[in-house]
């Protein structure tokens, strides 16, 4: 059902989908950006759903709870509560290495807003949990969302960064000025 959901909603919006096979894990962080807009989560999730894969993502606890919550919930979220204090790479990383099977949709710059720089809980989450970083992307200006690599971890801070922000650098979001270009 989810994956006529998922072709239903990007062909609605005119969404052309990339996912190739060479780049589908049993297991990742997968990295969502640009980040500009609430439509990201939506488009993003439909090329996971299409492709027929179950994507996760972490969500403030308070999105599922009640009524709603199930709907997040259905959608994949996992709620945390920050207020605790709980640090959410070591959850992320517990998540991982306790499922078999997941993909973990992750936005690296944490919030929709213009940012100077990534949030990298993503790649601490990645290495240790020893998992390779999926990128996905929206490109609001091509109207392609998709996967365009699959990243092997080399440890390498500087290095591992700057492949992800090579490949980004030509992506828009669907507000441009709420995306830098440069990550790190």
């Amino acid at each position: 059902m989810k994956k006529i959901i998922g072709s239903f909603i990007l062909f609605i919006f005119g969404w052309k989908c990339v996912y190739p096979q060479k780049f589908k894990t049993d297991k990742c962080v997968t990295v969502a950006a640009p980040h500009t807009s609430n439509w990201d989560l939506i488009f993003a999730i439909s090329v996971y759903w299409k492709v027929g894969i179950k994507v996760k993502f972490i969500i403030k606890h308070a999105y599922t709870k009640g009524l709603h919550g199930r709907f997040f919930k259905w959608l994949g979220g996992i709620g945390i509560d920050r207020s605790k204090h709980n640090n959410t790479v070591d959850f992320s990383v517990d998540l991982l290495n306790k499922q078999e099977k997941i993909v973990l949709m992750l936005s690296a710059e944490g919030t929709r807003k213009y940012v100077e720089r990534w949030r990298t809980g993503f790649y601490h989450i990645a290495l240790n949990a020893k998992v390779p970083v999926l990128l996905g992307y929206l490109d609001y200006t091509k109207k392609i969302a998709g996967v365009g690599d699959l990243i092997h971890l080399t440890g390498d801070f500087e290095v591992d960064m700057t492949k992800f922000q090579n490949f980004y650098k030509d992506i828009d979001g669907k507000f441009p000025e709420n995306y830098n270009k440069k990550i790190f």
